[in-house]
């Protein structure tokens, strides 16, 4: 039977329609023309499938982005004065940059299982690059034997920053291999906590306590995440602390600078210069900043300032909405990696993403704790932000592993994969083009 058409209204029975208010429950036509809300937006906007992955590749690419045009502004008058170069830092750091966006963009494209494999590898480099510093292809730098030379100092590196990535991905691997046996305390500590804990005491020996700490915070990130007892937790933390007391009381240059974090008005010509200076360069930047490249501290009055000071620098050239900016990279950076840990499937996605997480996390909090004079001067880098080739790729190969973790997460996965079906391939779109 032919269906009628619907019966047309009146002119009258329109004007009607228009006036008479819609049910209750359903949204007016205004209101569904209006602007949604931006927590809305922003809930829609982290339901998507790749939401933590374009979170963590532009939130890293505007950081390293951003430190490489804050060491040309913090290391151009000292690179002039040094070298006759005021481009030679920020030169330096572009090829380490590259170098590490190639190691990158591999690991990134890499299967989860193809990292567990190469993390016994990169341990294994790890011992062996610490032990080297031991030699006499070991180098003294600040007080600190942690850096290799092999034979020119271009080829100078520092294998403590890799050893920190080697770490997260081997204890991925290892958990994942015991994962039916972690409710054990033998199987949960042995063997990560002696080899790990060998690595760490490679790195006390160096003199490095910076690295050592932020070595410990992601160790014990890693045992929180695979469900350490509390009380395992917390003798580890106590034995970290001693461990902590031991390497400032047995050095002089460490005792002195505690006593200038505890006396901030004393000696501001020696041990509490470059804390005091820091805090100056903050404070001059006020609210907007100087403007990029007017920094007064860097002309010599800060001695780090395009490495572990480089947040000084930023925050008197942009101000304080520079300076939370980077903290807002930073956070985005993290609420993603965090996303990805707790959707992956995966028990070595979980840890790696975790450890990678708390290393950027953990070391900028105490890299701006001490910018801030909240901590005592350490000696630790702003992750991606400050001058270091060492730091740079080894920050840019985590990266590229936490990317990886990103991809594996199921619902990225999956929408990764219906890109990849519904691209065209070559032969098709040649013989199309044919026809």
């Amino acid at each position: 039977m032919a269906l009628l058409p619907p019966p047309q209204k009146s002119p009258s029975q329109k004007g009607r329609a228009r006036m008479e208010p819609a049910s209750v429950g359903e949204p007016s036509a205004d209101e569904e023309q209006s602007p949604r809300g931006v927590v809305a937006i922003m809930r829609d906007t982290l339901a998507r499938p790749l939401a933590d992955y374009w979170m963590i590749i532009g939130s890293a690419a505007l950081l390293i982005g951003l430190g490489l045009m804050f060491v040309l502004s913090a290391s151009s008058v000292y690179g002039q004065l040094q070298v006759g170069d005021s481009f030679f830092f920020v030169k330096r750091q572009s090829v380490f940059m590259v170098a590490g966006l190639i190691g990158a963009v591999f690991l990134a494209r890499a299967s989860l299982q193809s990292l567990q494999v190469m993390s016994w590898a990169a341990l294994l480099l790890a011992y062996g690059f610490l032990v080297l510093t031991y030699t006499p292809l070991g180098v003294d730098v600040n007080g600190n034997q942690n850096w290799v030379e092999l034979g020119t100092p271009l080829l100078r590196f520092q294998p403590a920053e890799f050893a920190k990535l080697a770490l997260v991905m081997w204890a991925g691997a290892i958990f994942t291999r015991k994962q039916r046996k972690l409710d054990e305390p033998a199987h949960l500590l042995i063997p990560f906590l002696p080899l790990a804990g060998l690595v760490l005491l490679l790195v006390v020996f160096q003199g490095d306590m910076g690295t050592a700490v932020i070595i410990a915070g992601i160790l014990v990130s890693l045992l929180l995440v695979v469900g350490t007892p509390k009380r395992v937790l917390l003798a580890l933390s106590g034995v970290g602390l001693l461990g902590v007391l031991a390497m400032t009381v047995t050095s002089a240059n460490r005792m002195r600078r505690l006593l200038a974090f505890m006396n901030p008005g004393q000696d501001l010509d020696g041990t509490n210069m470059q804390a005091t200076v820091g805090v100056y360069a903050l404070a001059t930047g006020g609210w907007t900043g100087t403007g990029i490249g007017r920094s007064r501290q860097k002309w010599g009055s800060l001695p780090e300032a395009h490495t572990d000071y480089i947040y000084a620098v930023i925050g008197e050239e942009l101000g304080l909405f520079g300076a939370l900016l980077v903290l807002a990279l930073f956070f985005v950076l993290g609420f993603a990696g965090i996303r990805v840990a707790m959707h992956s499937e995966t028990l070595f996605g979980r840890v790696t993403a975790t450890g990678i997480t708390t290393w950027f996390l953990f070391q900028a909090l105490v890299n701006i704790a001490v910018v801030l004079r909240m901590l005592p001067v350490m000696g630790v880098p702003l992750p991606m932000l400050s001058y270091g080739g060492s730091a740079l790729m080894a920050n840019m190969l985590a990266l590229g592993v936490l990317i990886a973790c990103a991809r594996d997460v199921p619902h990225a996965r999956e929408a990764l994969q219906r890109k990849h079906d519904a691209r065209p391939s070559r032969v098709t779109s040649i013989v199309g083009s044919r026809g």
